[in-house]
């Protein structure tokens, strides 16, 4: 059985992820474009620098060329927010990436963009594992058919109308008149490139790492997280550079080093932006983020007249309230958000710009910024663990949590408990932990926050100790 997660499709490769499933896939997802009538558009199909990412976007490519689906095909790498802004720009039906984001080097996946360029909902994912369960026959045709009779059409330069609406949005002036030096780390991604042409055309300097193609991404997590963020830390503080930025593999996750070696992180990153566009750009509008993100977002919206809006953990959910309330920004701690009069998604190319473009307008590094935000609205303190457990144990974790919904014995207050996507407890002085199983891997994810580390670890260790895990 193929399912969908909170970010499609993900498999092992050479263990699920293997031609007979990519071509199912493929096969299901041009039966979805028959079943709603919407096989007289191209679909938009990338892939981002993994092993067998290109080569699986080719097989899906045939498939769908197979079945006369017409298909624009990237001529090199692309980010997944290029796809999403292709999808959106040229109001096609359906875009597909070719990723598996932020998982470990032996994981791919697929991902399905539906129109507007949003993650497709639970609805369509549901839908199409029931095409793909039923799948009996594969049409199929050779990528030289398919160039040759226009079937599949390889894009001149698929980039330039997402970096120029991204620079459109940008203070390009403030960026040039501050000349920052930039170092920044690919992690072997597919964010590469649209950055340094941002950057250079901004008249910035930007200096790279581990710029080439990695199927192992040099032996770390393809996350950028203070764990795998250690070399360019170093590189920055070495180097004097005034900002440190990476990117995940496909190009929709954020880290950032302060050129004090300072790793900012995605909760931070969020509370910085929303704060520098409603207090120095002048927007207006609430700010969207989901159950597993920093309260901080909320005292802040407040604080502005604004209102904090909590969503359930997938990227769909904050897009979709971001438009329902016109929000100014949407994020997750995970290192993904998007900016009003952007795409459906998440963004890290121009979330990066942003970032930028906010220390040379502001003045200020990150960390002064978040020491003022300290000081203003309180400490906010997260800390995360990830368990493994054996499938079977997932059965009686969900029974204890989710349905007799039983709790430990935290030692204070519980101000009320939300069942909407796992099981989050929140406590009178504003901290939370939420237990949730992900969509993407076999892992129980715990996140807690309060006003010091060592509170939110006894958050985690308490739900450890009462699941035996």
């Amino acid at each position: 059985m193929i399912e969908f997660g909170t970010g499609g499709w993900r498999a092992v490769i050479g263990y699920d992820f293997i031609y007979d499933n990519i071509a199912r896939v493929a096969q299901g997802i041009a039966q979805l474009a028959e079943k709603e009538g919407k096989t007289d558009k191209p679909i938009a199909v990338g892939y981002d620098r993994r092993f067998l990412s290109q080569g699986a976007a080719k097989w899906v490519a045939q498939v769908l060329a197979g079945n006369g689906i017409d298909v624009w095909f990237m001529p090199r790498s692309t980010p997944t927010p290029l796809v999403m802004h292709m999808v959106k720009d040229s109001e096609l039906y359906y875009g597909i990436e070719i990723t598996a984001s932020h998982n470990p080097a032996n994981y791919n996946g697929i991902k399905l963009i539906v129109e507007e360029g949003r993650d497709a909902p639970l609805e369509t994912t549901k839908e199409l594992e029931g095409l793909i369960e039923e799948v009996t026959e594969i049409n199929e045709i050779s990528m030289d058919e398919g160039i040759e009779n226009g079937k599949i059409v390889y894009l001149r330069n698929p980039f330039n109308k997402f970096l120029d609406d991204i620079l459109g949005l940008l203070d390009v002036e403030a960026l040039r008149d501050r000349g920052l030096r930039v170092l920044f780390d690919t992690m072997h991604g597919s964010g590469a490139y649209p950055l340094q042409v941002i950057f250079h055309t901004a008249r910035c300097t930007i200096d790279t790492m581990n710029l080439n193609k990695d199927a192992w991404f040099g032996g770390m997590m393809p996350a950028p997280s203070e764990n795998t963020l250690g070399l360019l830390r170093d590189g920055v503080i070495r180097g004097n550079y005034d900002l440190g930025i990476a990117m995940d593999g496909d190009g929709d996750r954020l880290g950032i080093i302060d050129h004090s070696g300072r790793y900012i992180n995605a909760n931070e990153i969020l509370c910085l932006l929303y704060y520098y566009l409603v207090k120095y750009k002048g927007w207006k509008g609430p700010v969207v983020r989901n159950l597993a993100t920093t309260h901080m977002l909320d005292r802040i919206a407040e604080s502005f007249g604004e209102k904090c809006y909590e969503v359930p953990v997938g990227f769909k959910y904050i897009s979709s309230k971001i438009d329902e309330v016109d929000a100014v920004l949407g994020g997750e701690s995970s290192g993904g958000l998007t900016v009003r009069g952007h795409i459906h998604g998440k963004d890290s190319v121009y979330a990066a710009s942003l970032m930028a473009e906010m220390i040379s307008v502001v003045g200020k590094s990150p960390s002064d910024m978040i020491d003022e935000l300290n000081a203003q609205f309180g400490k906010f303190e997260m800390v995360e663990d990830n368990l493994r457990f054996e499938p079977e144990y997932k059965a009686t974790v969900n029974d204890i949590l989710m349905v007799k919904k039983q709790l430990p014995d935290f030692g204070k207050t519980v101000v009320r408990v939300n069942y909407e996507d796992g099981c989050k407890v929140y406590f009178e002085d504003d901290s939370f932990v939420i237990c949730r199983f992900s969509g993407t891997e076999p892992l129980l994810r715990i996140f807690a926050e309060s006003s010091d580390k060592a509170t939110a670890t006894a958050y985690i260790n308490a739900f450890r100790e009462f699941l035996n895990i």
